[in-house]
């Protein structure tokens, strides 16, 4: 029987839920997921809570709040001119409250994203507040698998 370690290679089906209970992200009623434990496709604690089980296993996991995403961090919220948003990308582009906005690294190799919490301003003066945060930073959520194939 082949027991899940770090660096083995997976197919799986799991499902993960927020802390009201709702699925935000389930393979089940499509195709397994397959992935190498160790290279980051699942947060590290959840990937902690895979190592020893079995072939075939089926389980279940509460992560506490912060444990699979981190914790808020408050520096992790800034204000963005909006004038600067548009003089770096689309200057006709508008943004609202809840906008995922696409923000390049500074290597220019990736992105990352901000959430718009707040607007404030007027004119030259006008800002948007980006949080920067993982959207489940802070909270709890269960993990549930169902371990298909381990290599």
């Amino acid at each position: 029987m082949n027991l899940i370690r770090e660096g083995s290679f997976l197919t799986l089906h799991y499902r993960l839920l927020g802390p009201s209970g709702d699925v935000l992200v389930s393979t089940f009623e499509g195709p397994p997921a397959t992935l190498t434990l160790g290279t980051g496709a699942l947060a590290p604690a959840m990937e902690q809570r895979l190592l020893g089980l079995a072939e075939g296993a089926q389980s279940g996991f509460d992560l506490a709040p912060g444990e699979a995403f981190g914790e808020r961090n408050a520096d992790l919220l800034q204000r963005v001119k909006l004038t600067l948003l548009h003089e770096l990308g689309d200057a006709d582009a508008t943004y609202g409250v809840g906008d995922v906005v696409q923000f390049p690294t500074p290597d220019g190799q990736g992105s990352y994203a901000g959430v718009v919490r707040e607007e404030g301003g007027q004119g030259a003066d006008a800002w948007l507040l980006f949080d920067f945060n993982h959207p489940l930073a802070g909270q709890a959520v269960r993990f549930e698998v169902h371990v298909i194939g381990v290599l």
